[in-house]
């Protein structure tokens, strides 16, 4: 009988709790869209926000509900570039349209 031990592999992940506090602030953060959504903002500073918004939501949930902050640095540097490119086509792409309608928007 040979004596060997094997190694257990350790969980290391977000507890219940976390999760928690990570979906109420997607819900605030929810809540804070919807009402940019409704007030009268300038058009420019409504879309900034609601952009800088959706960046930081999609940030969390890729962290947290997607387990991507427990995984290995290398998976992360394989990700990252493509959230960068999908930033950089937000902005090349979909800014310049919402901008196009501010001139149709009704004041």
């Amino acid at each position: 009988m040979s004596d060997h031990t094997e190694a257990v592999a350790e969980h290391v992940g977000g507890t219940t709790q976390s999760f928690i506090y990570i979906w109420i602030a997607l819900l605030v953060m929810t809540g804070v869209e919807v009402l940019l959504a409704y007030e009268q903002v300038p058009v420019l500073i409504m879309l900034t926000a609601l952009l800088g918004l959706s960046i930081v939501k999609a940030a969390l949930i890729i962290a947290y509900f997607m387990h991507l902050k427990f995984e290995k640095l290398s998976l992360f540097l394989t990700l990252f570039p493509m959230l960068v490119l999908c930033i950089i086509l937000m902005l090349i792409i979909f800014m310049p349209d919402s901008l196009r309608s501010l001139n149709m928007r009704v004041q």
